[in-house]
């Protein structure tokens, strides 16, 4: 049975047609009012192979969309709320328009008695689809009309749902109440207390292994079925998500000889302390990460590898761009496992960043690319970039770009992008050309200009605000820039897993599990070398990555930041290892000055546009009328919305507090600190 591709309607109403007439069946917030036996009961739902086809539509509608795509709603799908990268040290938010991040998170305002819309324990609707999801688990075996193999997809695609979803909250809070069977809207989530992470992590891999055993799913969708069955469940989707969640429990934040508030704060007793804390270090989460990598890969060679990496089809940066980008934009992408989207009616299911290029520039989607990050990526070859060797070899005119001049041309020629190609496809840098091709991915025409006073950027890096405040533009799930439009009806989604994010996994597995290093490399260089990177080992000679274990380490989360911008990846890595010494650094921007050449030779600073100024209106020939070259650099720190965590990061902010509200009830234990 075929149906329609899964989406996250902005109003979740299926109208049923009957035979005789036409039946409107609500499964929205109201249908949570109305019990099995009320005015929607489950006999009407399950009574029907459609409606409950439907229902298990509505469940995958409620499922985490990581852009904030809409205002209202006090919750993760609002840009008034914030993204959760916009916490990590990569991206920072300079407006307090984005309040759940700006006020409670860089001003230290969030409480246990407020509530919290970056990510919220109520404010999601979690508990909506997790109980949906276990009706339909209980109720799908009474609905007539619908083949037995179908009847199991849909119950094993339900308990992938109940896992995922319980995996986005064990990242937040730790433990958490497990819900085992379906329950009244105010009924018994209360009496089922807080469990410890070891029982919630076991609850997550027990429902993924039980969709995997039931082989009720497929392993992939065939190319004649990515139009209506790309975005449900799969067993791939399945045994990816597994080592994701075995990754994250291995980490020091809930896997370490002491738990992350030793010295600091204190539980009550030893149960409550195993609600955040393993109770110490057990090297063989590590091992059944490996081991569940390791299943995968196998399972997928065993199938023909239908998941694999984007590769490019030539050897240059327009093709290795190309690759990466529609590794993780495109919805027929064979290297994205699972992915979740939105849609609306009004838009024509074109609702989200890429489509709506009079928000680009919006302060509310300013995720600001910090300095910190932006120096993360390496040159083109892949050896690592160094500010200060750079600055001494004069060569900071071409950290981004580099051209040949032409005395009759008013452009650069030659153009040579002089960094990683993921730098550009997740920032728009100064002097990068802003037109993309879709069909090929080259790049022509306007140039983006991110310097103070360029035509882009105008005086958001003299005040740092605004989507240039930082000297970059955030790209990432944009794409072409500020003013491309080749995205701009294109359907987008949210990545929840992909094939390079396994493969660094992995590598992370081998380090930690086994200390191979040899092999852990071997899977960072398959990703890096699909952007045309060197192998790790030999761009860092000074390094010992063949044999130090920690430097490794840290070239893999370097690594998984560049590969994984705005995935939802760097902030939770580091604070899965305790990166306190990361959340508490003072982050800087760049501000950018262009200098050209006066009357008598000298260069000076202006502050004039290019593109929309000086390139039609000084006189041909002279200095400013040729393509800015030459700039100066300064990298101060960021001010607006300096955050609490700079002058001392407490730990508690590791784990987000249960609202007091809910801990009143009795069966929540508040988190360390809060």
């Amino acid at each position: 049975m075929r149906y329609h591709p899964i989406i996250r309607s902005l109003a979740v109403i299926f109208t049923v047609a009957m035979a005789s007439c036409t039946e409107q069946i609500q499964f929205g917030n109201s249908f949570l009012e109305k019990a099995p036996g009320g005015d929607v009961p489950a006999d009407t739902v399950f009574n029907s192979a459609e409606y409950t086809q439907q229902f298990l539509t509505g469940i995958y509608a409620l499922q985490y969309y990581g852009l904030p795509y809409k205002a209202g709603d006090g919750n993760s799908h609002s840009y008034f709320s914030g993204q959760i990268e916009g916490m990590s040290d990569c991206w920072h938010v300079p407006t307090s328009a984005v309040g759940g991040l700006y006020n409670n998170i860089y001003n230290g305002f969030l409480q246990a008695s407020k509530g919290n819309s970056v990510y919220g324990f109520t404010e999601e609707e979690n508990w909506t689809l997790i109980r949906r999801a276990w009706m339909l688990i209980e109720h799908v075996d009474q609905v007539p009309g619908l083949d037995e193999s179908t009847k199991a997809r849909y119950q094993a695609e339900a308990k992938c749902l109940i896992a995922s979803t319980y995996f986005n909250m064990l990242r937040f809070y730790g433990g958490l109440p497990l819900v085992t069977h379906s329950y009244q809207v105010n009924g018994d989530l209360h009496d089922t207390n807080r469990a410890s992470v070891e029982k919630t992590v076991n609850f997550i891999i027990q429902l993924f292994d039980e969709a995997i055993n039931s082989q009720a799913m497929p392993w992939a969708y065939s190319a004649d079925e990515a139009s209506t069955m790309t975005a449900h469940w799969t067993t791939a989707a399945a045994m990816a998500m597994k080592c994701k969640v075995l990754q994250y429990a291995a980490s020091p934040l809930f896997n370490d000889s002491q738990p992350y508030y030793q010295g600091k704060y204190t539980m009550e007793s030893a149960a409550q302390d195993s609600m955040v804390w393993y109770g110490g270090y057990h090297k063989e989460l590590w091992q059944q990460c490996k081991k569940a990598c390791e299943d995968f890969l196998s399972r997928n060679e065993a199938e023909g590898e239908p998941y694999h990496l984007v590769m490019p089809t030539a050897k240059t940066q327009e093709a290795y761009r190309y690759a990466f980008r529609h590794a993780y934009l495109d919805q027929s992408s064979p290297e994205v496992l699972f992915s979740t989207r939105v849609t609306d009616n009004n838009h024509n299911s074109r609702y989200t960043w890429p489509s709506r290029q009079y928000m680009r520039t919006n302060e509310r989607y300013a995720y600001n690319p910090t300095e910190e990050y932006i120096e993360m990526f390496p040159w083109a070859d892949g050896k690592p970039f160094n500010w200060d060797e750079t600055e001494k070899k004069g060569e900071l005119d071409h950290i981004f770009i580099k051209g040949t001049f032409n005395k009759s041309k008013q452009e650069l020629q030659n153009i040579v992008y002089t960094r990683d190609p993921r730098l550009y496809e997740t920032a728009c840098c100064n002097g990068q050309r802003g037109i993309i091709q879709y069909a090929n991915g080259n790049t022509s025409g306007q140039i983006v200009e991110t310097y103070l006073g360029g035509t882009d950027a105008a005086k958001n890096p003299e005040t740092g605000t605004g989507c240039f405040g930082n000297g970059y533009f955030h790209n990432k799930y944009i794409a072409d820039g500020p003013k491309g439009s080749v995205y701009e009806r294109k359907a987008p989604q949210w990545v929840v897993v992909r094939m390079s994010d396994i493969y660094l996994t992995y590598a992370e597995a081998l380090l930690q599990a086994d200390g191979n290093n040899a092999k852990a490399i071997e899977y960072v260089d398959k990703v890096r070398a699909r952007v045309g990177l060197g192998d790790i080992a030999s761009c860092n000679p000074t390094e010992n990555l063949k044999t130090d274990k920690e430097q490794l380490l840290e070239e893999i989360l370097r690594e998984r930041a560049c590969e994984l911008g705005f995935e939802n990846t760097r902030f939770f890595d580091i604070q899965r290892y305790k990166r306190a010494d990361l959340f508490s650094r003072t982050l800087h921007r760049l501000v950018i000055h262009r200098m050209v050449k006066d009357d008598s030779g000298n260069w000076v600073t202006t502050n004039n546009k290019w593109y929309d100024g000086d390139r039609r209106t000084a006189k041909k020939g002279t200095a400013a009328w040729y393509e800015p070259s030459h700039f100066t650099y300064e990298r101060p720190a960021i001010t607006v919305g300096a955050r609490v965590w700079w002058e001392g990061f407490d730990v508690k902010w590791y784990l987000f507090p249960f609202p007091q509200s809910e801990v009143l009830k009795g069966y929540l234990v508040q988190n360390p600190g809060w």
